[in-house]
């Protein structure tokens, strides 16, 4: 099994992978040696060595994530190079979370900038507050999106709306990112690491394998007919009826008793 010795950016909290991508350091810019330890984690969540069953993101200090650090940008000797390193780096991190099939929630208190907004869209549940605020970033220093956003956003919103958004550079308030369906839902400010902590274990706690199921077809659906859905969901629903997830679910509800979906995943 892989150990997470060493790694201070990444801890178990009993089944919940917690991933900090950024710390009061330097604003709470993204913070790569976050997003490197948190890509070996993923992909040993991935690959069946790391025993996690959910994984929260979290920004450790008053944002989620500002975004990259503009100042270092502006001291790199190459900006180009030093930028295309730091989104390489970042996108390893981005295909790891979509490939891990355990549910990923996002804590997003304040700001939610740039690489940080990016993040919440490729979150499965984010969890934010009336303070909350998300915002492209990428206009307002000439530079064009990375972390996916350019992919994710229209998924969510719509192309026109992202159009807007992003062409814009808007701000947008937590009510409006609920609304829009960037954020799940709010809590009270002084509440988004508690419940944000809570969902994921919650999910860390349910039927793990059902998860990675509709987290598959939710995946493949934008590039299949509703008839090629359609056979892909026979095929997920009678795997799962025949598993030990969907077996224990079936019987625990005929039995009248809590489902313990946490041995034979």
């Amino acid at each position: 099994m892989t150990s997470l010795d060493g790694l201070s950016h990444v801890r178990l909290e009993g089944d919940v992978l917690r991933i900090a991508i950024a710390t009061a350091d330097n604003g709470t810019s993204l913070d790569f040696d976050g997003v490197s330890q948190g890509t070996t984690a993923l992909q040993a969540v991935a690959a069946g060595t790391l025993a996690a069953r959910s994984v929260l993101l979290i920004g450790e200090g008053a944002n989620f994530c500002a975004g990259g650090n503009v100042r270092a940008f502006a001291a790199a000797e190459n900006r180009g190079e030093f930028v295309d390193y730091l989104a390489r780096t970042l996108h390893d991190f981005v295909r790891a979370i979509d490939a891990v099939e355990v549910p990923v929630v996002a804590a997003v208190q304040g700001w939610a900038a740039g690489a940080g907004m990016s993040l919440v869209c490729a979150s499965d549940v984010s969890i934010g507050g009336p303070s909350t605020k998300l915002r492209p970033a990428y206009p307002s220093i000439g530079y064009t999106p990375d972390g996916g956003m350019s992919w994710t956003l229209p998924r969510i919103v719509g192309i026109a709306k992202a159009r807007e958004i992003l062409l814009t550079d808007a701000i947008i308030g937590g009510d409006e990112a609920v609304r829009l369906g960037i954020l799940s839902r709010l809590v009270g400010d002084d509440e988004i690491r508690e419940e944000a902590l809570r969902v994921a274990r919650t999910l860390a706690a349910g039927p793990t394998a059902a998860y990675a199921g509709i987290k598959r077809l939710l995946a493949q659906s934008g590039q299949r007919s509703l008839s090629e859905q359609l056979d892909a969901e026979t095929a997920s629903i009678s795997a799962a009826a025949a598993g030990p997830t969907g077996r224990e679910g079936v019987d625990a509800f005929v039995e009248k008793r809590r489902a313990d979906f946490s041995a034979g995943q």
